[in-house]
C-alpha cells in the first residue's frame, strides 16, 4: 500500500479538509452541490443586470442608454448566461446535492469527475465573460444563426462569435461529463431495495434529463465545431455564398435546442413533485403517470424542433409535420399539469413559501405552455415569429417555470444543506414581488407581439403604441430585481441566525430527511433499506379507514444512529480536476488568437491534470470513524 511518505510530493492529495483551499480541491458531492448553486447565482445576478439595462434602453423610445452595437452583445450575452449558466446549472447545483442522497448512496459514481464538470463549467463561463475586455462579447444571438456568424459575417470584431463557439463547446464538456457521471450513479447506487419505480420524482426526472444531455450536446458539438471551421480556417459549411447552407445550421441548433427547453424544465418539474406532497400531506397523485409522462416528454422532445423553422421555407409537409408533433407532446405535459392539482386537491394545504413557488411554478408554466401551443399553428407563428410574444413565451416558460420551480427548491432544502429555517415573512415577500414583477415585465409583452414590436431591436419610433407597455414591463423588471434584493438578504441572514433546523423540518417523504441536517460527509452511517415508495413517509405514518395520516411511534430521522459502522471510506480531495480543467480555456483563447504553441500549452495543461489524476495514490486515509 502506497504511504504519504513513498509517495512523491507531486502526487500527494491535498488533505484540507476547511477553508478556501478545500473548497479548490473538494470531490464531496454536496459541496460541488453549493458551489455550482453559488455560482450560477452569481451569473444570474450578471444576467439580470444586463436585463435591466436592455429594459432601460427600451423604457422610451428613441432612447440612448446604450447604442445598437452594445444592445446586441447584451442581448446575446443575457441569453446565454441564463441559459448556460444560470438554469442548467442550477439544476445541476440540486442534481449533484440530493441525488446521493436521495437514492441512499455516499457520493456519486465518480467524485472526481463530478468535481471536473463544475470546474470546466466555471472557466468556461469566464471564458466567454472575459470577450467584453477583448474585443466585444457575442453578438449574433444566443442560437448563433448563419450568415452572422460566418467568417466576415456582418458583425465588427473578428473574435466575437469565436468566444461564443469555443466557450459553448467548453460548457458542453462539463455538461456531457456530468451527465454520465449522474446517469451511473442512479442506475448503480441506489440503496437496496429501490427499485426504479421506488426511485423520488425528482430522482426519475434526473435521470431523463441526463439521457437528454448525454444525447443532445453531441449535436450542438458538431455544429460548433463547423462554426468553428468556418471562421477560423476558411471553411464554407454555412457560407451560403460559396455553396455552404446556413439551414443546416438552423438544424443542427434545434435539434439540439429544443432538448435542451426540456433539459431546463424536468428538473423543475421534479423538484415541483417533491415539494406538492409534502405540503398537501398526500402521495404524489399518478405516480406512474407522471414517471412516464417525463420520459415521454424527453422522447417527443426529440421530434419537434422544426416548429423553431416555420419561416425557414421547410415546405407545407415538414411544417404540418411538426406542427403535430408540437401538439402532441403538450399531452404528457398536461397530464403533470393535472397532477400536480390533483395531488393538492382535498388536501390539507400548508402555503409556505415553497409551496407558494410551486403553485406560481404551475400558473405560469402553464400560461407559457398554451402561448407555446398557439404556436404549433403555422399561420399563427409565421405572424409572431421574432416578435415580443416569442419573448414572453419563452420567458413564462423558462423563468416563470424553471427559475419559480428553482427558488421553491432553494427554500425546501435549504435546512437540509445548512441546518437553519430561512424567515418565511421575507420568503413571502420575495415570492410576492416576484410574482407582481415578473408578470408585470412579460405579461405585456405579449401585447407588443401582437401589436408587432419586434424583438432584437435596441430602440424605436414614438407612436407606434409601443410606449406604455415597454415601460409597464421596466418598471416589472426592477421589481424582480427588488425581490432578488429580498432573497440574498434572507439567504444571508437565515444562513447566519436562521432558526435551528431540525432534521425533517418539513416532515418529508424522501430519504435526505432522514439524516443530519447538513449532512455528514458520508451522508449515511449505514446505507438505508426502502421497501416501498415514499418509504420514510411510511415508516413514519399509517391510515386510517379514511385514508388520512396517522403517526406511528416509531420513526422518524436519523432511525440508523446506533448502526453505525467503524469505518467509512470516502474519495480523498484532488487538486487534478482543476488543472484538467485550467487547459481547456487555454486552448480556446489559443485558436481565437492563432497561436499554436499556446494550443499546446493548453493540451500540456489539460494532460498534466489527467496524468496526475491517474498516477495520484487511491488514498493516504485511513477512512472516517463515525
Amino acid at each position: 500500500m502506497t504511504t504519504v511518505a513513498s509517495t512523491p510530493r507531486l502526487l500527494r492529495r491535498p488533505t484540507a479538509k476547511t477553508g478556501i483551499w478545500s473548497w479548490f480541491t473538494t470531490v464531496d458531492h454536496k459541496r460541488i452541490g453549493i458551489l455550482y448553486g453559488y455560482t450560477a447565482f452569481a451569473f444570474f445576478i450578471l444576467g439580470g443586470l444586463e436585463a435591466l439595462v436592455i429594459r432601460t434602453q427600451l423604457a422610451r423610445p428613441e432612447n440612448q442608454v446604450v447604442d445598437a452595437d452594445t444592445y446586441n452583445q447584451l442581448f446575446t450575452t443575457h441569453g446565454l448566461t441564463m441559459i448556460f449558466l444560470v438554469v442548467m446549472p442550477l439544476g445541476s447545483a440540486f442534481m449533484n446535492y440530493l441525488i446521493p442522497l436521495m437514492i441512499g448512496a455516499r457520493d456519486v459514481a465518480f467524485p472526481r469527475l463530478n468535481a471536473l464538470s463544475y470546474w470546466v463549467y466555471v472557466l468556461g463561463g469566464l471564458f466567454i465573460y472575459s470577450s467584453w475586455a477583448l474585443g466585444g462579447a457575442p453578438d449574433g444571438g444566443w442560437f448563433g444563426y448563419a450568415p452572422l456568424t460566418t467568417a466576415g459575417g456582418f458583425l465588427p470584431g473578428p473574435n466575437r462569435l469565436d468566444f461564443y463557439a469555443l466557450g459553448l463547446q467548453i460548457l458542453g464538456v462539463a455538461s456531457l461529463v456530468g451527465a454520465i457521471n449522474l446517469i451511473v450513479t442512479v442506475l448503480n447506487m441506489r440503496a437496496p431495495g429501490m427499485k426504479l419505480m421506488r426511485m423520488p420524482m425528482f430522482v426519475w426526472m434526473t435521470l431523463v434529463t441526463n439521457f437528454l444531455l448525454m444525447f443532445a450536446m453531441p449535436i450542438i458539438a458538431v455544429a460548433l465545431f463547423l462554426m468553428t471551421f468556418d471562421r477560423t480556417f476558411g471553411a464554407l459549411f454555412f457560407n451560403a455564398a460559396s455553396g455552404g447552407d446556413p439551414i443546416l445550421w438552423q438544424h443542427l441548433f434545434w435539434l439540439f435546442g429544443h432538448p435542451e427547453v426540456y433539459i431546463m424544465i424536468l428538473p423543475a418539474m421534479g423538484i415541483v413533485s417533491e415539494i406538492i406532497p409534502v405540503f398537501a400531506r398526500k402521495p404524489l397523485f399518478g405516480y406512474s403517470f407522471m414517471v412516464f409522462s417525463g420520459i415521454a416528454i424527453g422522447l417527443m422532445g426529440w421530434g419537434v424542433w422544426a416548429h423553431h423553422m416555420f419561416t425557414a421555407g421547410l415546405g407545407p409537409a415538414a411544417n404540418a409535420a411538426f406542427a403535430v408533433s408540437t401538439m402532441s407532446i403538450a399531452i404528457p405535459t398536461g397530464v403533470k399539469i393535472f397532477n400536480w392539482m390533483a395531488t393538492m386537491a382535498g388536501g390539507k394545504l400548508q402555503f409556505k413559501t415553497p409551496m407558494l413557488f410551486c403553485i406560481g411554478f404551475i400558473a405560469m408554466f402553464t400560461i407559457g405552455g398554451l402561448s407555446g401551443v398557439t404556436h404549433s399553428v403555422v399561420p399563427h407563428d409565421a405572424q409572431q415569429q421574432d416578435t415580443y410574444y416569442i419573448v414572453a413565451h419563452f420567458h413564462y416558460v423558462l423563468f416563470g417555470g424553471s427559475v419559480f420551480a428553482l427558488f421553491g427548491g432553494l427554500y425546501y432544502w435549504f435546512p437540509k444543506m445548512t441546518g437553519r429555517m430561512m424567515d418565511e415573512r421575507l420568503g413571502k415577500i420575495h415570492f410576492w414581488m416576484m410574482m407582481i414583477g415578473f408578470n408585470a415585465t412579460f405579461g405585456p409583452m405579449h401585447i407588443l407581439g401582437l401589436k408587432g414590436m419586434p424583438r432584437r431591436y435596441y430602440t424605436y419610433q414614438e407612436g407606434l403604441g409601443w410606449e406604455m407597455w415597454n415601460l409597464v414591463a421596466t418598471v416589472g423588471a426592477f421589481t424582480i430585481a427588488a425581490s432578488t434584493l429580498v432573497f440574498m438578504v434572507n439567504w444571508v441572514k437565515s444562513k447566519r441566525r436562521g432558526e435551528i433546523a431540525l432534521a425533517d423540518p418539513w416532515d418529508g417523504r424522501t430519504l435526505e430527511w432522514t439524516i443530519p441536517s447538513p449532512p455528514p460527509e458520508y451522508n449515511f452511517r449505514q446505507v438505508p433499506l426502502v421497501t416501498r415508495l415514499d418509504d420514510f413517509w411510511n415508516r413514519k405514518y399509517t391510515e386510517d379507514r379514511k385514508g388520512r395520516p396517522v403517526r406511528v411511534p416509531v420513526g422518524g430521522a436519523d432511525e440508523q444512529a446506533e448502526e453505525t459502522p467503524v469505518k467509512i471510506h470516502m474519495p480523498s480531495p484532488s487538486i487534478y480536476p482543476l488543472v484538467a480543467a485550467l487547459g481547456m480555456p487555454l486552448m480556446g483563447y489559443a485558436v481565437i488568437l492563432k497561436s499554436w504553441p499556446g494550443f499546446g500549452l493548453g493540451v500540456v495543461v489539460c494532460l498534466a491534470g489527467f496524468y496526475g489524476w491517474v498516477l495520484e495514490p487511491a488514498s493516504e486515509e485511513p477512512g472516517h470513524s463515525t
